[in-house]
């Protein structure tokens, strides 16, 4: 009935919009990817920002953990069913899932973790990632770390993320040193773990002693044969020191140097502040973490060998990012390096066709 009283004093103008946002926030409902929400991943990080946001605005919070990916637009209902208002979901596999439900239930808000949607929506949005600002911090790494003078990437498909992945990674280890080598691969598949290992081996046979995995199971089970193989290596969105490496309990953790690092956190806790407060979601229904946002970060050294002047440096570049001083030179839409002028340098048809001759290797 209180929802219905604000409704019709919105229709009348009699209040604005934003005290209605305010108002109508009182719970929120977290669909997990497959798998449980202590996952140390994206599942586990997305409730962390939730439960800040529970603490902060005293919100009534649950969690559904998803067996199945059949199971994603159940899980969905259940939270609507059961009036919750805003209902956050992990990972981009129950995207259309979700926007099917914002599309459906314009009263409810929906928060996606790593996901972006063609067709914006005022009660949607979609968690994205400056990969290009991560790739950056994780090439300056490198840099400071190789004693060969050749890094290497391990990438998947020529999508744009992964573009500005590999983009951001070797712009940063060439802001570090110019003259460095920087080699790359991309491999088709975000689910092959045994090409990563693979790709990682003929790295390293070609002198590499520092890899960046940005490929999701592909680009771990490269670093992990590169670790084990005595290489320093980087991963991606999370700290894979506690994911792939077992919070060191996986050999070769003593390599692993730091991860490029997407803090869905605090996009999370952002999200539904926004709403919270009244401002809802961004109008093009994508929020981006940045380095500015602090949702974009590098993970500590763990177990491995850093000499704090090198973390140091990484941070000052870090900083560097977050007031502008430092750029990335990569066009955070497309991933496409920017010439001098600021303009997109697109990918040219013999790039793209060496681009995918190398997917298919």
């Amino acid at each position: 009935m209180r929802k219905l009283l604000l409704l019709v004093a919105l229709i009348l103008g009699v209040i604005p919009i934003t005290v209605m946002a305010q108002a109508e926030i009182e719970s929120v409902c977290l669909v997990t990817d497959v798998g449980r929400v202590d996952d140390g991943g994206f599942n586990q990080f997305s409730n962390e920002g939730m439960e800040r946001a529970a603490e902060e605005f005293d919100l009534e919070t649950t969690v559904i953990e998803t067996s199945a990916p059949a199971e994603f637009e159940n899980n969905i209902n259940t939270c609507i069913d059961e009036g919750f208002d805003v209902v956050v979901t992990v990972g981009y596999s129950l995207a259309d899932a979700t926007a099917a439900a914002a599309a459906d239930n314009p009263d409810n808000y929906f928060i996606n973790v790593d996901a972006s949607f063609a067709e914006p929506l005022p009660n949607l949005v979609g968690i994205q990632a400056r990969e290009d600002e991560g790739g950056f911090l994780a090439g300056a790494m490198a840099a400071l770390m190789t004693e060969s003078g050749v890094i290497a990437g391990i990438y998947g498909p020529t999508e744009p993320p992964i573009l500005r992945f590999r983009n951001g990674f070797e712009q940063g280890a060439r802001y570090i040193n110019p003259d460095i080598e920087v080699l790359g691969i991309y491999i088709d598949d975000y689910q092959a773990p045994d090409r990563g290992a693979a790709a990682a081996e003929q790295f390293i046979g070609e002198d590499v002693d520092v890899i960046f995995g940005a490929a999701g199971p592909t680009g771990s089970g490269g670093i992990t044969r590169a670790a084990q193989e005595g290489a320093l290596v980087i991963g991606v969105d999370l700290d894979e020191y506690t994911t792939t490496f077992g919070n060191g309990e996986t050999a070769g953790s003593e390599n692993i140097i730091s991860s490029a690092l997407k803090r869905v956190d605090n996009g999370v806790y952002n999200m539904i502040a926004a709403l919270v407060n009244g401002d809802g979601f961004p109008a093009d229904s994508t929020f981006t973490l940045s380095v500015a946002n602090e949702g974009i970060a590098f993970a500590g050294a763990n177990d491995a060998d850093v000499p704090e002047e090198v973390t140091a440096q990484v941070q000052a570049v870090l900083e560097g990012l977050y007031d502008g001083s430092i750029t990335t030179g990569v066009d955070p839409i497309s991933g496409h390096l920017l010439d001098d002028n600021g303009e997109v340098i697109e990918m040219t048809p013999e790039t793209m066709a060496t681009a995918e001759a190398t997917e298919a290797s």
